[in-house]
């Protein structure tokens, strides 16, 4: 995709999973120059490609804010506080790390001038069907449910209302990319600082299932795997946010999504199929929390305006990132083991 050669780009969480993927696709589609912005809460500065900057810090700290001034084309807002099971630890660091991000971004940024568009990284389980029966493609103007599953869930979609407001009061170009569960190569389990939860090392369930089954260790399926998601490859993921950064209409919101539907024992029995080997699938009870059960994204409205439509198919992609896992194990094992201390029995069972 071209349209980003000599731009000036800032990335909000630039060196997390899917930042540092899109720094690097900035970098390759001739950027000038790119600048991230990430506190290493649940990243490592390694991940960043060379080429990009790092400013290490909260975007909610005034001495970082000071150093972003209004020099670049494109913003992109992808920092969060990671993942639904840590929110609910400890609901004020996803405020201080998810909500007020947002807004101390939105307040710094309201009269830049030189900014083309904003895109800011949401979430589809904010506005998905709370259903374990059969599941309906989630539409960008679906009802927002008064009664969300998370903090995480909450925050995403408050992110969401200060960036309507900044559009509408202020101007601000932004454009809201909701994304569905993105997996692939650069995610890496236990990046970044303890956060109270094994959900630290275990994050997203694709790459906890594809280090589990290339250990043989066990694959834990919730209510024996029944839910469904919608996977997308980072580097799909990459390219809707391109899109949604030169295509996408100010104010408007935007899916992400494959459009296909997964069940998790589907998944789990993938990757150990791929990984080729013998490792088991556990059934476990259904998590008690999680009233979202089967969802997955609409692609028309990413097609229609934006052009977008997820390419890579779920088992090439996940053949891709297994490669990717056994390549970088050392490193993935070398952040698993800084938060051996805090497991419960001190492994990773």
């Amino acid at each position: 995709m071209d349209g980003f050669e000599d731009t000036s780009c800032l990335v909000v969480g630039g060196a997390g999973f899917v930042g540092s993927n899109l720094c690097r696709a900035l970098l390759a589609r001739g950027a000038d120059k790119v600048v991230a912005v990430d506190n290493l809460l649940s990243a490592e500065a390694e991940n960043l490609p060379g080429g990009a900057k790092l400013i290490k810090g909260s975007i909610t700290d005034d001495k970082v804010l000071a150093k972003i001034a209004d020099e670049y084309d494109y913003v992109f807002h992808l920092a969060t506080y990671h993942g639904n099971q840590s929110s609910m630890h400890d609901p004020l660091a996803d405020h201080e790390n998810n909500t007020y991000t947002t807004l101390k971004l939105c307040e710094h940024i309201k009269r830049f001038k030189n900014v083309k568009k904003v895109v800011y990284s949401s979430a589809g389980c904010t506005v998905a069907e709370k259903t374990f029966d059969q599941a309906r493609a989630t539409q960008e103007d679906a009802p927002v449910s008064l009664w969300l599953d998370s903090p995480y869930q909450i925050s995403k979609i408050i992110g969401e209302l200060y960036f309507n407001y900044y559009f509408s009061r202020h101007g601000l170009p932004a454009v809201k990319a909701r994304f569905q569960n993105v997996y692939g190569p650069g995610e890496v389990l236990g990046a970044g600082k303890w956060r109270g939860t094994p959900a630290t090392v275990w994050r997203n369930v694709t790459p906890t299932f594809i280090y589990r089954a290339i250990k043989g260790m066990p694959l834990r399926l919730e209510n024996g795997g029944i839910a469904t998601r919608d996977f997308i490859f980072v580097e799909d993921i990459v390219e809707g946010l391109l899109a949604c950064a030169l295509s996408g209409e100010p104010g408007e919101v935007y899916n992400l999504a494959s459009g296909r539907e997964t069940s998790i024992r589907e998944l789990a029995e993938t990757i150990v199929d791929l990984a080729g080997t013998n490792a088991p699938l556990k059934v476990a009870p259904a998590r008690a929390w999680d009233c979202s059960g089967k969802r997955f994204g609409s692609t028309q409205k990413a097609e229609k305006e934006l052009g977008f439509s997820a390419k890579v198919p779920l088992r090439d992609g996940l053949a891709r990132t297994i490669a990717w896992t056994r390549d970088n194990l050392s490193f993935i094992e070398s952040c698993m083991a800084r938060h051996k201390k805090y497991m419960p029995g001190g492994d990773f069972s």
